[in-house]
This record gives structure tokens, sequence and C-alpha cells, in this order.
């Protein structure tokens, strides 16, 4: 293990499955494991995790909105709250919803950094406003 990968943490990857060269559960850690996460807390709704009912970004109360400027930058501000709120290991720099080729698209790019080693990450997370 890098030493990255032990400042920023080491988890059960998820969705959950067995690693299939050991038939055992599989982990992720550094840069992947907090990636990860992000991405957790983005399709995770609020009142889902029954001991965490404030946990998630409630991007679902986007549905069937359209795909305007005014939404994109309401889908931005609780992006960015959500983050915020349940990810302590990265500082976000900047968080855009920009609209896709399909016009249901909205295609968000978090870029935050590291906190416990300074290094730049960028996620990047596609969300449709009609299912």
């Amino acid at each position: 293990m890098t030493a990255t990968q032990r400042r920023l943490g080491t988890g059960l990857g998820f969705p959950m499955h067995p690693d299939s060269a050991r038939g055992a559960l599989s982990f992720r850690s550094g840069a992947a494991k907090v990636r990860e996460a992000m991405e957790v807390i983005l399709r995770t709704e609020p009142g889902e995790r029954l001991m965490r009912p404030t946990y998630g970004c409630g991007l679902r109360q986007f549905l069937m909105e359209p795909n305007t400027v005014a939404t994109r930058a309401r889908i931005e501000r609780e992006v960015r709250r959500a983050l915020e709120a349940f990810e302590p290991r990265v500082s976000l720099t900047e968080v855009t919803a920009s609209p896709g080729d399909d016009p249901a698209l909205v295609e968000l790019a978090i870029r935050y950094e590291h906190r416990r080693d300074g290094s730049d990450g960028v996620l990047v997370f596609p969300f449709y406003l009609e299912q």
C-alpha cells in the first residue's frame, strides 16, 4: 500500500462483490475510494439511510425539471452542500452542471483537492432529469 493510499483510506468497494482472484470482498483505497464515496453521496437520497437520515444529495428532487440554467444552478448548490457535509477528505474547488447532448442530461463536473495529500481530483457524474 502506498503512502497516498494510507492517507486517503481503504474500505470495502461499492457495490460489494467478491474479488474474483481471492474470493473475498473487494476493497478500494486511495483516490479511488474517495471518488467512490463521493458517487455514493450523489446517488443516495436523504432518508434512505435509517441511522443517517440527512445523508445524501437529493438529486431525485430534480427529476422532470427542465434542463435550464436555473435548474442546473440549483443542482450545483445541492451537490456542493452534500459533498461538503459528508465527504471531509476533499475540498471542493469547482462544481459545474452543464447540459449534455441529450436534452435530459446534466453533466456534473466536480473538481476537488484531497485534504490529506493535496492531490487534485475530478469526478464527472451524469445525471438524467428524466428516467
